[in-house]
């Protein structure tokens, strides 16, 4: 553990392979890297209006203010600055409320009046100091990045992916409208991806895209310009072209050069860094229209890509023996390219806090023509499973000895196993129906999207084809990834919500989804009260992987068919609502073990080695920067303002 604070821990992630490239590829990782950093003031932006200069003036105050850093004032903004920071705003990164710091609107003011105005960067005027001063301690301004709840989704939402004065019916009718006129519709591009949707001076609604001449000019000029340095050091041909056609939606924002540039990004398999970069997840849009920026560079695990490449040669078995109705399977499965990487890299949505395994595109067209790509991030696994070692956890919410043992010998492989099916074949498989609207299902897509790619990976580790596939040890081993799966989606993720509230973030909602269906709708498991503390029980596994396939039959019928109202049904029944006795519970047995319920990842830093006469010998890189200097840095170096 690096430094922990409020909820949140944070860890040190390594990059071994990094030290066994060419100087060639180093160069290459080094500009991919920066270019994947430039765009951090993006997301910032993307996730609130006000975001960017509350963290210039929280930044000023902390290095120039002379107020006292002995009284308890002090204390609680550094452990807000840092909240703001690992969340790239003011709002939780993953229940998306705003912070509610405990210091004083009065002691801010003093702190900020306190720094010599010379020192002032940028310079701020009274009443926009006074204005986010308002935003930052008054618990009733901008209270939810991302609101789910009934009502005006965008009006009750801080996000800045639209004008403050559009309304959702609003948004919602201008892209239904795009939608009827699209040239191609059997193959639409994202409509609203890349833009903020914004409100002329006449009132009309027009989006402002992000490119080179338009929205964020600036810092998408110098992520273009890294990328045309990494060009250079690209490893294939291919990897150039790819290059190029990302530069090109740069420059045009067109979402047509998007998807050129994505169907052409599948087909690179050859070289052993790759990268994203660019508007990707939707999870920051409670419309689930458009994309927060994130970028990241990874080099291939060659050894741990074996299980990766052994499942992605099966695709097709799979799709085929799944339980959904034929009408929604893939008929042919291809395309499908699934590694295990080290990240070397991690920036916008993906910093500090990270996904373990990515799958793209997310266009269903795409990937249902051309294929997509899946990573499980070997490295960042690594560091979660050795941070979650003797912390007492398992000890205090799995009393049964036996699983507890078959978990600590087989949990971490079954996990990432779980993670592989999930991205590598959960999301690629499956298919629209002709004419079923890629966004029927609004509010609930990502919900019902994760947990149809979950399911697939449950229903699939306990597969015999497993075992006979030597991807686990033991034909029970899958019974480890099945107890910590619905011990995590029933009871213990439900220590990352305040008391009173419901559940809101996707992910979230999936893992509740799917434990408290099986829960519900079967007798293989059941919850035990012992001692004043519920334990879960697992009595018929075989039993419970039948409700799974179940399950997934029927979230992917309401994907294929676009039944929004099936989706809000399952959604609203079983991933939304706490029981709050239940939830009092988990929070205080885990408050007695003094643990963070959210981990994070500090990036190595990389450098150029230079001779006398100026030219690069080597790329070093660096794992002692600490979290505050870190970020303190990437606010002075990866800003375009």
């Amino acid at each position: 553990m690096e430094i922990r604070f409020a909820d949140i821990e944070l860890l040190r992630y390594k990059t071994p392979a990094f030290d066994t490239l060419s100087l060639n590829d180093k160069l290459y990782i080094y500009h991919l890297a920066k270019a994947s950093l430039y765009g951090r003031d993006i997301l910032w932006d993307q996730n609130c209006r006000y975001n960017l200069r509350i963290r210039w003036m929280l930044e000023n105050i902390l290095l120039d203010s002379t107020v006292s850093h002995d009284d308890a004032g002090w204390q609680s903004f550094l452990t807000y600055i840092r909240q703001v920071w690992f969340a790239n705003g003011i709002h939780h990164h993953y229940s998306t409320d705003k912070f509610q710091p405990s210091f004083s609107r009065e002691w801010l003011l003093q702190a900020w009046n306190s720094i010599p105005t010379e020192k002032h960067t940028p310079r701020l005027t009274a009443g926009e100091v006074s204005l986010l001063t308002d935003v930052i301690t008054n618990p009733a301004i901008m209270p939810k990045r991302v609101s789910q709840k009934g009502g005006d989704l965008l009006q009750s939402s801080a996000c800045n992916y639209y004008d403050e004065t559009v309304t959702q019916h609003e948004a919602e009718e201008f892209y239904a409208s795009l939608k009827k006129t699209a040239p191609n519709p059997d193959r639409p591009v994202m409509y609203g991806m890349n833009s903020r949707l914004e409100r002329d001076d006449r009132g009309k609604l027009w989006e402002n895209t992000y490119r080179i001449g338009g929205l964020y000019d600036k810092n998408i000029r110098l992520i273009a310009g890294e990328l045309e340095s990494a060009r250079t050091y690209a490893q294939t041909p291919l990897q150039k072209k790819n290059i190029d056609l990302l530069l090109e939606f740069y420059r045009t924002g067109s979402l047509d050069a998007f998807d050129r540039y994505t169907i052409s990004w599948i087909g690179e398999t050859q070289g052993t860094i790759d990268f994203v970069n660019g508007f990707t997840e939707v999870y920051g849009d409670p419309l689930g229209l458009k994309a927060s920026w994130e970028g990241y560079v990874n080099i291939l695990d060659t050894e741990a890509t074996h299980r990766t490449q052994v499942i992605s040669q099966h695709a097709q078995w799979f799709e085929d023996h799944s339980p959904v109705d034929d009408r929604f399977k893939r008929r042919e499965c291809h395309g499908v390219t699934a590694l295990v990487v080290q990240a070397a890299i991690l920036g916008g949505d993906l910093y500090p806090s990270s996904a373990i395994g990515i799958n793209l595109p997310n266009s269903n067209w795409i990937r249902s023509v051309y294929g997509s790509k899946s990573v499980t991030i070997g490295n960042l696994t690594t560091a979660y499973n050795q941070a979650a070692k003797g912390n007492g956890f398992r000890e205090e919410f799995i009393p049964n000895h036996d699983i507890r043992s078959l978990i600590n010998r087989y949990g971490d492989i079954c996990d990432d196993l779980h993670t592989d099916l999930h991205e590598c074949l959960g999301h690629g498989s499956g298919q629209m129906l002709p004419g079923v609207d890629a966004d029927a299902l609004g509010v609930y897509a990502s919900t019902i999207e994760e947990a149809r790619a979950d399911l697939f990976g449950l229903y699939y580790i306990a597969d015999p084809k497993m075992y006979q596939l030597g991807l686990i040890p033991t034909p029970d081993a899958w019974h480890a990834n099945y107890y910590t799966y619905m011990l995590g989606g029933i009871m213990t993720q439900l220590v990352r919500i305040q008391p009173g509230r419901d559940i809101e973030e996707a992910h979230m909602r999936n893992r509740a989804l799917i434990g408290n269906w099986c829960l519900h709708n079967g007798d293989a498991m059941h919850l035990a009260h012992t001692d004043g503390k519920t334990t879960l029980e697992i009595t018929d596994y075989q039993t419970l992987r039948r409700q799974i396939g179940t399950l997934l039959a029927e979230i992917q019928r309401i994907k294929s068919t676009g039944d929004f109202p099936a989706a809000r049904n399952i959604v609203e029944t079983y991933g939304v609502k706490v029981d709050p006795i239940l939830h009092a519970e988990m929070l205080r047995r885990y408050e007695a073990l003094d643990l963070a319920p959210y981990k994070g990842l500090i990036n190595p830093r990389y450098t150029l080695v230079k001779d006398s006469d100026g030219n690069v010998t080597d790329v070093t890189v660096d794992y002692t920067e600490t979290y505050d200097r870190q970020m303190l840095r990437y606010g002075r170096q990866y800003t375009a303002s």
